[in-house]
């Protein structure tokens, strides 16, 4: 299937090629637009509409569905009703509004996560892209009230980190990106740290428990839906290989060859990747993985951790088993589960394209998965789903789909670019931080340009974070946080708008018969009613009475 480019309606326009969740399949941070986060990092709910009011009529072109995938599921709306208002509110229409749809959630086991919005950032770790705008996805995370997540290998790479006697004494990078979220931090959102082989070697856990306690939550990972290998990035330098290498990475090409560093001072290679190691290698058994799975949490839980979450990746159903059943016998706190379609700073292109479980197909068997716990009796763990998902309208079919156990989408790519545009703007604006922000303008687009020439007039969120921050502040707010709050108030509306027409005014009603299937393949896999069996039988009863 190929995914419209243009959107004539909203006047967006992608770049490159357009993947299902509407971002360009490769993502640029010096990108000057426009696709609909693009804008919506702008303009924020306005982009819910049809542009040039007034002198348009608009119609859906998405009414025929092929395949199974997120856009074979529809929403649906009901006529009458209202459910889940907040104390206070009755069912007078004066009350039952989408403003009044509450969009908090929360998770956790014994020890509750508050958060403004049901979303949360996907992993952000040792990719430069995620060190060079962290400040900017930070401050908007804790700014709009969502979890962030620091990912893995952010103290290994670091060439200022010291690690004495194969234990983390000093983590400047990894500190930076803690302090950061917890200056605004107000008690909504959270700040994860992910942990895979090369930073539980390192002593990753140990570290944080004793500087930062429960300010911060573990995440133990398994795999993500981008790749089902270790996690890669690319570096330009021998010396910086090199001091890889002699981390105890896998470095391709191996830096320390002759014929390779004369290769690189001659110019036959250019980068070299490094690698992380797969995990459990030296298990055979589920039942090994179980057990060496359970230890480490208690390990987790002495060291004083007292909330633990996994993510695990797009493998397949005995995996995904695993990660629902250990995670909810270990009391885990949060269990994100990312399908194919997810994104990356980098990973192989072909195995992103041809590898492990596509999102809605792993996202339905999870469902289905636990259930089955839940029907013996046994609490599930909270669930985030992720893997492709950029829209109010994904957010709601994710939640719908995996309800009543999803309490929160993961957003990776979609909820970086708010800090990319953000920071490019900033340059322009404010060029004495170009470098310090990594700008990459030197003048405003004109698809900035066309809202105005000050970050007052272009970001339609800009008044909303002042208020909160009070507008000294304001000096100190990247531009991308900024953005990124934008882009989170534009879809928590929409999603408001969505919940308010299926008669749902709290996260905690949300349903799977909030959904239908637009095909009978899509019914078949997901267990989603297709569209006009869903409801049938009230139907005939009216009809019959």
């Amino acid at each position: 299937m190929e995914w419209p480019k243009t959107n004539d309606v909203l006047g967006t326009a992608n770049r490159g090629d357009a993947a299902e969740s509407g971002l360009c399949t490769l993502c640029r941070a010096d990108c000057q637009g426009r696709c609909e986060t693009w804008l919506s990092s702008l303009a924020g709910r306005k982009m819910l509409y049809p542009r040039d009011y007034g002198a348009v009529t608009a119609g859906s072109r998405n009414t025929t569905h092929i395949g199974v995938s997120y856009n074979s599921l529809r929403i649906q709306g009901y006529n009458y009703g209202a459910m889940g208002l907040a104390p206070g509110l009755s069912s007078d229409p004066d009350d039952c509004i989408f403003p009044n749809v509450s969009l908090e959630t929360e998770f956790g086991n014994d020890q509750k996560t508050k958060a403004r919005v049901p979303l949360m950032t996907g992993a952000l770790g040792s990719t430069f892209v995620a060190a060079k705008y962290w400040e900017s996805f930070a401050v908007g995370a804790a700014l709009v009230g969502i979890p962030i997540v620091v990912g893995e290998n952010v103290v290994g790479v670091d060439r200022n980190s010291v690690i004495e006697n194969g234990r983390i004494t000093k983590a400047p990078e990894l500190d930076r990106r803690i302090q950061t979220f917890l200056r605004y931090y107000d008690g909504y959102g959270a700040i994860l740290v992910q942990m895979n082989v090369e930073d539980t070697r390192n002593g990753v856990a140990e570290y944080l428990i004793e500087k930062y306690g429960d300010q911060v939550i573990i995440e133990l990972k398994w795999g993500q839906g981008a790749k089902d290998i270790g996690g890669e990035i690319q570096v330009t330098s021998l010396d910086y290989a090199l001091f890889l290498k002699n981390r105890g990475y896998i470095v391709d090409p191996d830096p320390t060859k002759p014929e390779v560093q004369e290769a690189f001072k001659n110019g036959a290679i250019k980068s070299f990747a490094r690698h992380s190691r797969l995990g459990y290698t030296d298990l055979a058994s589920a039942e090994q993985v179980r057990e060496n799975f359970m230890n480490f949490v208690d390990y987790l839980r002495k060291l004083g951790y007292k909330r633990i979450t996994l993510k695990t990746g797009s493998y397949g159903m005995e995996a995904l088993a695993m990660a629902i059943k250990y995670a909810s016998d270990a009391g885990l706190d949060l269990l994100t589960i990312d399908g194919s379609g997810g994104g990356t700073g980098m990973s192989p292109w072909n195995m992103m394209e041809t590898w492990g479980v596509p999102s809605v197909l792993l996202h339905a068997k999870t469902y289905e998965y636990a259930s089955i716990l839940a029907q013996k009796g046994q609490k599930v763990v909270d669930l985030a789903f992720a893997g492709g998902l950029a829209r109010e309208d994904h957010i709601f079919k994710a939640l719908a789909l995996g309800a009543p156990f999803t309490k929160l989408v993961c957003m990776g790519r979609a909820l970086m670019i708010p800090g990319f545009l953000g920071s490019n703007i900033e340059g322009v604006l404010r060029p004495e931080r170009k470098e310090q922000v990594n700008g990459n303008w030197e003048k405003l687009p004109p698809a900035v340009a066309r809202f105005g020439m000050k970050p007052e007039e272009i970001f339609a969120g800009y008044f909303e974070v002042q208020k909160k921050v009070g507008k000294d502040e304001m000096q100190n707010i990247p531009f991308g946080a900024i953005a990124l709050w934008t882009l989170a108030d534009k879809l928590a509306a929409g999603l408001q708008q969505l919940l308010a027409g299926a008669r749902k005014f709290s996260m905690k009603e949300i349903s799977r018969d909030d959904l239908v299937s637009a095909n009978r393949e899509t019914e078949k896999e997901t267990g989603i009613k297709f569209i006009t069996d869903a409801q049938n039988e009230a139907a005939l009863a009216i009809l019959k009475s």
